[in-house]
């Protein structure tokens, strides 16, 4: 991949294309477990996404498993093949502290988190400080000229 918008963009359709649902109500829980194939009294069959309102059958377990392993090996190795954080490590920080609306509050905590990094983790990486450093000046400036 060339880019993080490209990798998680590819994840989030490999992951729209699973089939899990989600339900915020009874009526939205009778038709997840409709759609897969299952009565809604089929609780048995099922596992919940961990706080998220996604339910998915026991017997896909493995295959998300390793669908979800995959994906942090794959962001994994484009993070490791960024050898001075100019270009993956940079488009990600940049990608994630515009949609956390770092332009607004100055904040990279929920960057980090979001990309399940610490920050201790992005000072002791060269690569990754640089990155972060110069996707915060990006969206400074960005904020400085258009907010």
């Amino acid at each position: 991949m060339n880019t993080y918008l490209e990798l998680k963009e590819k994840h989030q359709k490999e992951f729209n294309n699973f089939p899990i649902m989600f339900a915020f109500s009874n009526k939205q829980f009778e038709e997840g477990m409709k759609k897969l194939g299952l009565e809604p009294t089929d609780t048995d069959k099922i596992y919940g996404l961990s706080g998220t309102g996604g339910f998915y059958l026991k017997t896909d377990a493995d295959t998300l498993h390793k669908m979800f392993d995959r994906h942090n090996k794959e962001m994994s190795e484009a993070i490791k093949a960024d050898t001075t954080g100019d270009n993956f490590i940079f488009a990600m920080f940049d990608y994630e502290l515009g949609n956390h609306e770092y332009g607004y509050t100055g904040r990279i905590s929920d960057t980090i988190e979001s990309l399940g990094m610490t920050i201790e983790e992005i000072n002791n990486d060269k690569r990754l400080l640089h990155g972060l450093n110069k996707a915060c000046k990006k969206q400074k400036d960005w904020f400085i000229k258009n907010g």
